[in-house]
């Protein structure tokens, strides 16, 4: 049997961003099914401290890093990418990648949230902007590197 990652044509992955990665999808699908076991949740904002227990109002809390690590993340596996297929290769996957993801957002994720495929209305919240911002960065990552340190702040 031949192992794919020891071979001399492909590198292995990067084990810390992947438990990186996974982390803050568990903690991001703890958020997410909170409100089908602790009613309150629902009704009631989770950092709203009158109103909440300690253990409902961290879940919530931890979530806000969570979206931030996630891009950074995806920064890190993208530049990894790049060094690996080349930047035209790079630029081709962050476009296909954003769109794909805009697309699911559009109409996977808004059916699923209004059950209506006359779709009436289109939910964008943040896999859209994740995507939006991967289809950006396949342009960006043809400008020269002083330039991007210029706009990155």
């Amino acid at each position: 049997m031949v192992d794919v990652a020891s071979s001399s044509h492909s590198k292995p992955r990067v084990p810390s961003v992947d438990a990186w990665r996974g982390l803050v999808m568990i903690i991001m699908a703890l958020d997410h099914v909170r409100d089908y076991f602790h009613a309150y949740s629902y009704v009631n904002d989770p950092t709203d401290l009158q109103h909440t227990s300690i253990p409902i109002f961290l879940t919530r809390w931890i979530t806000h890093f969570c979206a931030p690590v996630f891009m950074l993340l995806a920064g890190v596996s993208a530049c990894l990418y790049g060094l690996k297929n080349g930047k035209k290769a790079l630029s081709f996957f962050l476009f296909t990648r954003g769109l794909w993801l805009v697309i699911a957002e559009m109409f996977i994720v808004t059916l699923e949230w209004t059950f209506n495929p006359h779709y009436p209305a289109l939910i964008l919240q943040v896999i859209w902007a994740f995507g939006i911002s991967m289809m950006v960065l396949s342009l960006l990552i043809h400008l020269p590197r002083p330039l991007i340190l210029m706009i990155a702040p």
